[in-house]
């Protein structure tokens, strides 16, 4: 991946805000759901995700621009990195056989092979613990579903991320960590999710809140209009008059509060969409209406100037 900050179109100096409206500008034109059978998209829209991930983590923001890590999250040898690690006693500081020091030297390996946030290891009554990332779609996020993941061990499991994960949520896998060199149990592994943003469907607490394109038919005559929800299309009742900005809601199409198990709702912001070519019929009304002339959507600006 080029550099993240290119990627995303920002400067190096941008806003925690910058990044993420970039981000989100950019998966909206970018989206594979948008985009069907487009694969530079799809591989656009996968470039600006891993960049997202590492920019969005402050701690990872912090060690890219510090040399610490490269752009796709892998640790950067450090200075002297070649010396350090040949020139123990007899050279063989890192080639002990049969020895605890030897398998927690493998520590670094394995984060390095994960690519991810952290690492950190306990013997003497148990293996070492993982503690790895994992960037979850939005859609699985909010229905709940399976992630596959593979392990440095060349194993690969299946992660169930529950119903209405939030971003930052980290998930247990009992006795998925490191094996106990002295034949204990294994540790565990430490996942925690990152949630990537949707085209068009933003999450507020257990709310979603979308804007959905309609016609200017559509929002002066009223009527019943497809809407995408988490949980599949549903029909939505635009009432005679609608404006651009007009906010309808649907109850209970919103996400699950894991806390007190209820679902959110829907909030459904319209944007009146004229057609990309000018209709003759409507531009001759349009010119004939005096009602419309006479209408004047600023007067509550002149207040303010």
């Amino acid at each position: 991946m080029q550099d993240p900050y290119s990627a995303l179109g920002v400067a190096k100096t941008a806003s925690a805000e910058d990044i993420r409206k970039a981000y989100r500008r950019l998966a909206k034109k970018h989206h594979p759901d948008l985009n069907p059978g487009d694969k530079a998209a799809e591989a656009k829209f996968k470039e600006i995700s891993a960049a997202y991930e590492l920019l969005s983590d402050a701690d990872k923001r912090r060690r890219f621009d510090a040399g610490e890590i490269d752009a796709t999250g892998q640790e950067m040898p450090p200075r002297g990195y070649w010396r350090e690690h040949a020139g123990g006693p007899g050279g063989d500081r890192y080639y002990r056989a049969g020895t605890s020091e030897d398998f927690a030297d493998m520590g670094g390996i394995f984060a390095d092979m994960f690519g991810r946030r952290g690492f950190s290891r306990g013997f003497g009554g148990g293996g070492g613990s993982l503690s790895f990332t994992l960037s979850v779609p939005f859609l699985i996020a909010a229905r709940g579903g399976r992630q596959r993941v593979g392990l440095p061990d060349g194993r690969s499991l299946e992660i169930d991320i529950p119903e209405g994960a939030v971003d930052r949520q980290t998930l247990r896998l009992k006795g998925q960590g490191l094996p106990d060199p002295d034949g204990g149990p294994p540790g565990d592994a430490y996942v925690e999710l990152h949630i990537e943003p949707h085209a068009f469907f933003e999450r507020r607490d257990s709310n979603v809140h979308m804007e959905l394109p309609v016609t200017l038919s559509e929002a002066v005559l009223g009527g019943k209009v497809p809407v995408p929800t988490v949980g599949g299309t549903v029909m939505l009742t635009v009432p005679p008059g609608a404006n651009s900005g007009t906010t309808l809601r649907l109850k209970g199409r919103g996400l699950l509060d894991r806390k007190s198990g209820v679902r959110g709702d829907q909030y459904v912001k319209l944007r009146i969409v004229l057609p990309d070519k000018p209709d003759e019929k409507l531009k001759e009304f349009l010119s004939g209406w005096e009602a419309g002339k006479a209408h004047n959507p600023r007067r509550d600006m002149e207040r303010f100037t």
